[in-house]
């Protein structure tokens, strides 16, 4: 198995040595090398990858900013000199955080990580307890029961979800992809209206801007390809 793997950073030297370290580790595949945030966001968009080296300390979007943005998340490495953003970078999910000058041995072990992660993801199968009133996933090495009726929306984060409930501020994250939950709900009460989100259609107040509006803070995109199958549940229940 390889993992597709793009890098971020503004100094060209550090740059070259990620490369380096990438094409010397059997099981990376080096797939883009940027040297910006808007660069990789430009790549991104008409590509996948599994993971991302990304500096932080950088011109016009930092690295930190710049994971924060993406609605779908590679697993993140971080490289920087700096050791303050090590919490911040926990905080965003990154698998690792390491710091500059940085060895191949602390490379390699970093990369390590990723290639466990995604042989453990790719031996656990995608299962889903479901049935006409909640639903149960496994979460944290628990098993959690989750009320259909509680789902605001559900939200793409590459193999993961995350499951985002009206009452918490905290969506549940668990290990299956999304395409797999969309098969198990309902379609009655539930629709996929972007590539990254299924909305629940019983909290669906607003619609705003060719997007759904939940609050202020969180707005759903309605993405070209589900327009049409969004606008005929709309038109069935339009009032003139």
């Amino acid at each position: 198995m390889k993992i597709r793997c793009l890098a971020i950073d503004d100094e060209p030297l550090a740059l070259q040595q990620i490369e380096k370290y990438i094409g010397k580790t059997p099981f990376l595949e080096p797939v883009a090398f940027c040297q910006s945030a808007m660069e990789a966001m430009e790549y991104l968009a008409k590509n996948e990858v599994d993971l991302m080296f990304v500096d932080i300390n950088m011109p016009d979007i930092n690295g930190m900013d710049f994971v924060k943005s993406l609605t779908v998340k590679p697993a993140i490495i971080f490289t920087t000199a700096y050791s303050e953003y090590a919490l911040e970078g926990f905080q965003v999910d990154a698998l690792d955080y390491i710091l500059k000058p940085i060895s191949y041995a602390v490379f390699l072990k970093s990369a390590t990580k990723a290639k466990t992660l995604f042989e453990l993801k790719s031996k656990q199968p995608e299962t889903l307890q479901t049935n006409s009133e909640f639903l149960f996933v496994k979460s944290d090495y628990k098993i959690i029961r989750i009320a259909l009726a509680d789902i605001q929306y559900i939200e793409s984060a590459n193999e993961y979800i995350q499951i985002h409930l009206i009452n918490d501020t905290q969506p549940i994250t668990t290990l299956i992809r999304l395409k797999v939950m969309e098969e198990q709900l309902p379609k009655e009460k539930f629709m996929r209206i972007h590539r990254s989100f299924i909305v629940n259609l019983n909290h669906v107040n607003v619609i705003e801007r060719n997007r759904i509006v939940f609050d202020k803070k969180t707005y759903i995109p309605i993405g070209d390809q589900y327009k049409d199958a969004f606008q005929s549940f709309v038109d069935k229940i339009f009032l003139n």
